[in-house]
């Protein structure tokens, strides 16, 4: 399964969660947050159809393929502690996710465009890896290009998003220093992951 490029607001309304940010997403869920489909009833899952349901919240949230929804459940599942809470917070510290999370897009679709085009680096080196996990002391910086930092400037300044707390913002400078690793609170997706956990698990 490759990334979601149909109407987000579908994927909203069926998976009853505000997933995607857009404005015209998040104003169609609003207004008609059941299922999408006339007369739509959503019966009672199996613990399977579930445990599917919910997997792919994370897989739509984060912009996630089926691949790497793999990868960090493997490297979660080999740390100690637990392992969906694990799964979640190397989602956390995904490039694209640090830098919606710090304010510089209005959504991680934004995001995720932006490290592909290489507008960001990272210690100074210039990325066009979404799925790059930051750690403490890591610094990400706008390009010096005018239109860069003009158009960026104009998202801070909006003020749309609180920054999480393991991420100090410099808007002058429009750099995101990392200065802790995210924590269980910083998780806001609205997910059942022990359920999540089990299905992958089979």
């Amino acid at each position: 399964m490759g990334r979601h490029i149909g109407p987000k607001a579908r994927v909203n309304r069926r998976l009853n969660a505000q997933i995607y940010e857009s404005a015209g997403a998040v104003r169609a869920f609003e207004r008609r947050p059941q299922p999408p489909g006339m007369h739509t009833r959503r019966g009672k899952l199996s613990t399977y159809g579930y445990g599917l349901y919910e997997k792919q919240k994370i897989k739509h949230y984060y912009g996630l393929r089926e691949r790497q929804l793999r990868k960090y459940y493997d490297l979660a599942s080999r740390r100690a502690g637990n392992t969906g809470d694990n799964m979640l917070l190397m989602c956390e510290r995904r490039l694209d996710n640090v830098i919606r999370r710090a304010g510089f897009t209005r959504s991680r679709v934004q995001s995720r465009q932006g490290v592909v085009h290489c507008h960001f680096t990272v210690n100074g080196v210039k990325t066009n890896k979404p799925s790059f996990l930051v750690r403490p002391g890591d610094v990400i910086e706008v390009r010096k290009r005018k239109n860069l930092e003009a158009y960026y400037s104009m998202v801070l300044e909006s003020g749309r998003a609180e920054p999480a707390g393991w991420l100090n913002i410099d808007a002058d400078g429009l750099r995101i220093n990392v200065i802790g690793y995210p924590g269980h609170e910083d998780i806001t997706l609205p997910v059942d992951i022990l359920s999540v956990v089990e299905f992958m698990s089979r």
